[in-house]
């Protein structure tokens, strides 16, 4: 008999002849009981409760700051006539203002476990939150005319968004740093075949990202460990692997990929793992690229994928074009002091020219001269075809740790990136963006294969995730990837973040040279 036919007896026995339940074999009853947590699922639980309590204890503090900072100036410009008939106004409009605030916070999501510490989804969805507060405050304002709502308007929003956003930076920094010990990151095993266990184990990037990776179970591979990069992690092998791997206290199953010819592994899966894992996490290659474009909706039970096809034109773009102006004018103003000593500094070294053109590919294959401050000898081009044996750079790129072409004031300029500060210049003319892919060289594309002249669908960038995701030190098909995504799934959001991360790459250089 099976459980399914085992459970319908003994509600049969309950329902007709309940003195005899009792006889009912054990086993039958507890298929009856459901599934109790695990020590390790309580203790992820607990840890993001702490977290989700400091964010809104965090969230809380910061509106009320802002709001009463916003009504303290309302009181310097509100007539002393209506403050003296409403002595209340300055309480109620910052206190209607922080519960509108809090609540929209709270309701959009902002914090969710699905956001904690990795991605810009917890920025937007502050911002979207931020926006939507305002925005019925303003509808409030228009209707009803009250008194003091304009300033939390104009002081309390601008103000506001940049300190939620700020606290929630520093919280993810916090966590960041726990997480490189261990802490705060959800116990993971992998299950899949090897390469996409090793794969998703490798892009995990050992717990950093929130998943701390503590085993595996390799399908149809006789292994006790599996060696990914420098670490090594122990391998559950039979059908009784889910019982292992609540032995090492997982909370979490990442399916790398599930075995040919089983199309219920899936569900039996998340049948056996009840009460002991929290999450059941599916891993899909073609999130790699497609990943913020993909969205699950089930149609009649069956659950649908839906992958949105990428736009290279439109509004968005045309955004981005006006944020790419306002900066690069605001960084050349800022960087303009800066310039004046750098150009003494190159002449004084060798009298050589101030700046270097190179000849790059912009957008659909379209080239253009590309500015820099001269890092290099003047000769420089012609002694590359003697110094092509040692390179150092991947792929397609040529790089050298220790370039003997690169002059004194050049290696500080690569180091701090300032030699690129000139492509403001580019910005402001179009041929290039603020953040975008790496600009290509012309011989390189001639190069490429199908895929890569994707890079070419949007301008380059002077920065981009290639920049502040490790630079020269980067494989080429890293660096590929990375661009990749970035041309297919920008954001407003994202570009804000790169931008961020460069003036931290910036002061702390990794793999610039």
């Amino acid at each position: 008999m099976t459980a399914i036919d085992d459970a319908a007896t003994f509600t049969s026995l309950r329902s007709f002849a309940p003195v005899s339940a009792s006889r009912v074999d054990s086993a039958v009853t507890r298929t009856m009981v459901m599934p109790r947590a695990s020590r390790a699922v309580a203790n992820r639980q607990q840890w993001e409760r702490r977290y989700r309590a400091r964010l809104a204890i965090t969230d809380t503090l910061v509106v009320l700051i802002i709001c009463t900072f916003a009504s303290l100036v309302s009181l310097q410009l509100l007539n002393p006539y209506l403050l003296s008939a409403d002595p209340w106004i300055l309480a109620r409009i910052p206190l209607l203002t922080a519960f509108g605030w809090l609540a929209t916070l709270g309701l959009l999501g902002t914090r969710d476990v699905s956001v904690f510490g990795a991605g810009a989804l917890e920025y937007q969805r502050v911002a979207h939150a931020t926006v939507l507060a305002f925005g019925l405050l303003a509808i409030a304002f228009v209707i009803f005319q009250w008194q003091g709502l304009r300033t939390q308007l104009f002081i309390a929003f601008p103000l506001g968004i940049v300190a939620v956003i700020a606290s929630r930076w520093a919280w993810r920094h916090w966590l960041v740093r726990q997480r490189a010990f261990g802490e705060y990151s959800s116990r993971t095993v992998v299950v899949g075949e090897r390469d996409d266990v090793e794969y998703v184990i490798r892009t995990l990037g050992g717990g950093r990202l929130g998943y701390l990776v503590v085993g595996a179970a390799v399908h149809d591979e006789d292994l006790d460990s599996l060696r990914v990069d420098n670490a090594i992690y122990p391998v559950m092998r039979g059908h009784s692997w889910v019982g292992q791997a609540a032995a090492l206290e997982a909370d979490t199953i990442i399916v790398a990929s599930q075995p040919n010819g089983d199309p219920d592994y899936i569900k039996q899966l998340a049948w056996q793992v009840e009460g002991t894992a929290a999450e059941l996490v599916l891993s899909s290659r073609i999130a790699d690229v497609a990943g913020p474009r993909m969205s699950l909706r089930p149609v009649e039970g069956l659950p649908l994928i839906h992958v949105k096809i990428p736009t290279f034109e439109g509004g968005a773009h045309v955004f981005k074009r006006g944020l790419d102006m306002l900066a690069s004018a605001f960084g050349l103003l800022l960087f303009s002091p800066i310039m004046i000593g750098i150009m003494i500094a190159i002449k004084l070294d060798d009298g050589g020219p101030v700046f270097f053109r190179q000849r790059r590919v912009g957008r659909d294959g379209r080239e253009f001269d590309m500015l820099k401050f001269r890092s290099m000898s003047v000769d420089a081009e012609d002694q590359l075809s003697g110094l092509v044996g040692d390179n150092e750079g991947a792929g397609l790129l040529f790089k050298m740790k220790n370039d003997p072409r690169v002059t004194r004031v050049g290696r500080i300029l690569r180091k701090y990136s300032l030699d690129e500060v000139p492509q403001f210049i580019n910005v402001l003319r179009g041929d290039m963006s603020m953040v975008g892919p790496r600009p290509p060289l012309p011989k390189e594309v001639t190069r490429y294969d199908g895929k890569v002249f994707r890079r070419l669908y949007i301008k380059p960038g002077i920065t981009g995730p290639w920049q502040v995701g490790g630079r020269s030190d980067l494989s080429w098909e890293e660096s590929v990837r990375l661009d990749l995504r970035y041309v297919e799934n920008w954001s407003v959001i994202d570009d804000l973040i790169i931008m961020w991360r460069t003036v931290k790459v910036m002061v702390s250089p990794t793999g610039a040279y």
